[in-house]
């Protein structure tokens, strides 16, 4: 009997473990070729909403054997249950900010620079959605893209967040100030706290550089400012994702506060 993977050419699809993931990934209505569930997992409440939702939605649920799902997650660890789909899509920025527009919000992104974890890339994406970010820049070179190890660190949150894969970083900063949104890279060396500057409440993407090695030099000088996080401790830095968190909450209270 073939594996339950071989149904498509594996280029042709991607792997998506996890009882979030697929769950937000069939709210999104996000296309899926077909869900597989291990024959011993039990009954939850969110199987049962997955299999709800993909009924719906017209997709197949499959039990297959644990050692089956384990082949086709390939060391992912799924819960039992894993959703086979087409390849990630990566949004244009274009479309991202015209979304931001349309629904008459001043725009609020997040640019990695660097981050190669995809513990980091899952986590931050998770954060920037929770607080209503509209779009994750992520370069196409030395960092990490969109994984299943991501997806799922992601917990289901890159169905909803857009995803825009950029050549070039510095330059697609360049392009987002020339549009009236400022650059604010995170430096721990930085003169003015991010919850003080005057862009904090203005159209933004926040910069989060990688642990040690920070924002690039070139990324650096590109950002319109540099802000640090308050730190009254003995540690130096954050980890990447906990300090995006931080300023991303940071941010969210000072555009509450400037009723932006």
């Amino acid at each position: 009997m073939s594996s339950p993977g071989r149904g498509r050419r594996a280029r042709d699809q991607r792997v998506v473990g996890g009882l979030h993931p697929v769950r937000e990934l069939l709210r999104a209505g996000k296309p899926v070729h077909r869900i597989l569930v291990a024959d011993t997992r039990d009954a939850g409440p969110i199987v049962a909403e997955i299999r709800a939702l993909a009924d719906a939605a017209h997709v197949p649920v499959e039990e297959v054997e644990r050692r089956s799902l384990d082949d086709v997650a390939e060391g992912l660890v799924h819960q039992g249950v894993v959703a086979l789909a087409p390849p990630f899509a990566y949004a244009a920025l274009e479309d991202v900010l015209a979304s931001a527009a349309a629904a008459g919000e001043a725009a609020l992104l997040v640019a990695l620079d660097g981050v190669t974890d995809p513990h980091n890339l899952g986590s931050i994406a998770r954060t920037a959605e929770a607080v209503g970010a509209h779009g994750l820049l992520v370069p196409g070179r030395r960092a990490v893209g969109v994984t299943p190890s991501v997806e799922k660190a992601a917990a289901g949150a890159l169905a909803h967040l857009p995803v825009v894969a950029v050549g070039n970083l510095v330059r697609a900063l360049g392009m987002l100030s020339e549009r009236g949104v400022w650059s604010l890279g995170l430096d721990g060396d930085a003169e003015v706290a991010l919850a003080d500057h005057p862009l904090a409440s203005e159209p933004c993407v926040l910069v989060v550089g990688a642990e040690g090695a920070g924002l690039a030099r070139l990324t650096r000088e590109r950002c319109d400012a540099l802000v640090r996080l308050p730190m009254r401790g003995r540690v130096g830095s954050l980890n990447a994702s906990v300090a995006a968190a931080v300023a991303l909450y940071d941010l969210l209270r000072c555009r509450a506060a400037a009723g932006a």
